[in-house]
C-alpha cells in the first residue's frame, strides 16, 4: 500500500452495492488503513425491491421500503454522490460522472444492477410500464389513479411476463383493483414461474384463480398500442382492448458495463472469477444483476436480490483483504428459499425446509424482509410503524 490513503468507489446503490459500503465501514480496519469510501447512484434513495409492490396496495409507505441514501449511511463514513455514471477508465483508474466530475480509485466495484429492456417488441417503449424502481411505481401509481377516477366501467390490464414480478403484480392489482379490474397475465412459456419450486407455482396458481387473473400461456406479444395489445397464440393473433399494459419480462444491464472492454456473456454480464474479481482486472469487484458468476463449487448463480445481498458480504471481505494483504474468498451461494406476495395478505414461502402459504406465510415474509433492512436504525423505525400502525388504523375508525 502507498502512503496515501485508499480509495473504494463503488457504482450503484441496490442490495450489492449499498450493502458492501456498509459491510466495508464495519470491518477492522487500522487507522491508517481506513479508506475513502464512496457511493455513486444516480437516485437518492435506497430501494428495498421485494417490497415495491406494497406501494401500489399502500400497505406500506415510501420512506419504508425507500429510504434516503444520506440517511442510512449516516455515521458510517461512507460518503454518498448521486450522479450518473458516463464512462470508467479502467488504465487511469478513473470514473467518469455526466455532470464532468471525476472519481479516482484504488479499488472499483461495479453494482449498476439491470434495467428493464423495452425494445423487445414494437411499442413497448412508447406504451409499456415497467416496474423496477421507484420512479416506475410512482408512474404506475398515476396511472392507476387516472384509471380509477375515470367513469370507465372495467379497468382492463395486461403484465406481460409470468415470473415472480408479473405474478406479485397480478396479484397486487387485483386486489387493489377488486371488481373494477380485468387482468390478464401473459406468458411466452407453457407455466407461469419456470424456475420456481412447485409449492410456491400450485399457491400461486390457486392465488391468481381466486382473484380472476386471466392466464394467456405460450402466448407471444407481437405489438403494443396505445389502448390495444396484439397476441399470438397458436400462429394465430389478436388485438385486445387494454387500458395498461406493465412490462416486466428480462434484465439487460447498463450501456457503460456494456461497452467496458471486458468478458461478457451473451447477455452482456461482465465475467467474474468466484472472488467476484472481474477477469484481467483484479482491482476490480462485479456482483449482482450485471455479474456473471460462478461460485466456489463452479456452479452458476442466479441474479436475484438474496445472491446480491450474499455477494455484498464477500465483496466487502475482498476488498478489505486486497487492501489488507490477506486471502480473498471464494464466493459460496447459500440457497435461503424464496418468497413471494400473492396479494394483500397472502404470501407463499419455501425454503431451509419450510413450506408456507396464506398469511402466515405474509407475516414470515415481512419479518424476514424487516431483517433484511439495510441498518438497525432503519429495521427499528419501520418495526416500530408496522406494530403501530394497525392501532392507529383501528382507533382511527
Amino acid at each position: 500500500m502507498t502512503e496515501q490513503t485508499a480509495r473504494i468507489c463503488i457504482l450503484g446503490g441496490g442490495f450489492g452495492g449499498l450493502y458492501t459500503a456498509l459491510r466495508l465501514s464495519q470491518l477492522p480496519w487500522k487507522n491508517d488503513e481506513k479508506p475513502e469510501i464512496i457511493l455513486v447512484d444516480q437516485s437518492d434513495r435506497f430501494i428495498f425491491s421485494p417490497l415495491l409492490y406494497e406501494l401500489l396496495t399502500g400497505e406500506l409507505q415510501t420512506w419504508e421500503i425507500a429510504p434516503p441514501f444520506v440517511e442510512l449511511l449516516q455515521n458510517t463514513g461512507v460518503r454518498f454522490c448521486q450522479a450518473i455514471v458516463s464512462g470508467i477508465d479502467t488504465e487511469k483508474k478513473r470514473v467518469l460522472l455526466q455532470k464532468g466530475t471525476e472519481i479516482a480509485y484504488d479499488r472499483l466495484v461495479l453494482a449498476l444492477g439491470g434495467e428493464t429492456p423495452l425494445d423487445m417488441v414494437p411499442g413497448a417503449k412508447s406504451h409499456a410500464y415497467p416496474f423496477r424502481n421507484i420512479t416506475d411505481a410512482y408512474r404506475l401509481e398515476e396511472r392507476l389513479r387516472v384509471l380509477e377516477e375515470s367513469e370507465a366501467e372495467k379497468i382492463r390490464v395486461a403484465i406481460v411476463g409470468a415470473g415472480y414480478s408479473g405474478v406479485e403484480l397480478a396479484c397486487k392489482l387485483a386486489d387493489r383493483l377488486g371488481e373494477q379490474g380485468r387482468l390478464r397475465l401473459i406468458e411466452i412459456g407453457n407455466q407461469i414461474l419456470r424456475n420456481s419450486p412447485d409449492f410456491n407455482r400450485e399457491a400461486a396458481q390457486k392465488a391468481l384463480a381466486a382473484k380472476g387473473v386471466f392466464l394467456d400461456l405460450e402466448t407471444k406479444v407481437e405489438s403494443i398500442e396505445a389502448d390495444t395489445i396484439s397476441l399470438e397464440y397458436k400462429n394465430q393473433v389478436d388485438k385486445i382492448p387494454v387500458d395498461l399494459v406493465i412490462w416486466t419480462v428480462g434484465t439487460k444491464v447498463a450501456p457503460v458495463v456494456e461497452t467496458l472492454d471486458f468478458q461478457h456473456n451473451q447477455r452482456g454480464q461482465i465475467t467474474t472469477t468466484p472472488t467476484l474479481q472481474v477477469l484481467e482486472h483484479p482491482e476490480i469487484f462485479a456482483l449482482g444483476d450485471l455479474a456473471d458468476c460462478c461460485d466456489a463449487e463452479g456452479q452458476q448463480v442466479p441474479a436475484t436480490a438474496q445472491v446480491a445481498f450474499q455477494q455484498a458480504d464477500y465483496t466487502a471481505w475482498n476488498v478489505w483483504a486486497s487492501l489488507s494483504d490477506r486471502p480473498l474468498l471464494p464466493f459460496r451461494y447459500q440457497q435461503l428459499g424464496e418468497m413471494m406476495a400473492l396479494g394483500k395478505d397472502n404470501a407463499t414461502l419455501t425454503g431451509l425446509g419450510v413450506k408456507l402459504d396464506g398469511s402466515f406465510a405474509h407475516l414470515a415474509r415481512r419479518l424476514a424482509y424487516l431483517y433484511r433492512m439495510p441498518t438497525l436504525d432503519h429495521q427499528l423505525k419501520v418495526g416500530f410503524n408496522w406494530l403501530v400502525r394497525p392501532i392507529i388504523d383501528t382507533l382511527s375508525q
